[in-house]
């Protein structure tokens, strides 16, 4: 790679590294994962730096790669073989002293308990559109589906997270 790439490369991964990382965590992986999961889009981002950096749409090209990483690693037996416990992360140590890490802890368990009781097609939309911040067009993009069809995934996962009793909880407002 020339140096003038090899510099819009290294850029575009100090800006886009947290998100990465972040929207691999809202897509079900822990965060040792999610981090993994990052490293190896930003690894295929480099090899083919040249289709990446002249996409059309570069935000949906690379979380398309990451949702394929995410589906990747899960199709394989050691994924199969492990589950995620909640009860694991809550026994990590809080960062941050007194209810503040407690209601910081539990606020990020409800949430990812309310995205866990989606489905995979809605939580992909709803963490791409909202978490990611990526526009309908963009988000259409990424997961190859038409923006009529991220409306309408949308619309049914909103309704589905406002009813969700983890959530519901937080907000007092418990059935």
């Amino acid at each position: 790679m020339d140096p003038e790439n090899e510099s819009a490369y290294a850029d575009y991964v100090e800006q886009s590294w947290p998100s990465l990382v972040r929207a691999a965590v809202f897509l079900g992986a822990r965060p040792d994962e999610a981090e993994d999961l990052a490293q190896t889009t930003l690894v295929r981002c480099y090899t083919g730096w040249g289709r990446v950096s002249s996409a059309d749409n570069r935000d949906a090209y690379v979380y398309r790669m990451l949702l394929n990483c995410l589906r990747d690693t899960r199709r394989t037996r050691w994924w199969k073989d492990r589950q995620y416990d909640a009860a694991e992360a809550l026994d990590r140590p809080a960062t941050g002293r007194g209810s503040d890490a407690a209601e910081r802890v539990a606020i990020a368990d409800a949430v990812h308990r309310a995205l866990g009781s989606l489905t995979k097609p809605n939580r992909d939309v709803v963490v791409l559109r909202y978490f990611v911040q990526l526009t309908e067009k963009q988000t259409a993009e990424a997961l190859g589906v038409p923006p009529g069809t991220v409306k309408s995934r949308l619309s049914r996962a909103l309704a589905h997270l406002a009813a969700n009793d983890h959530l519901l909880d937080l907000s007092g407002d418990a059935k």
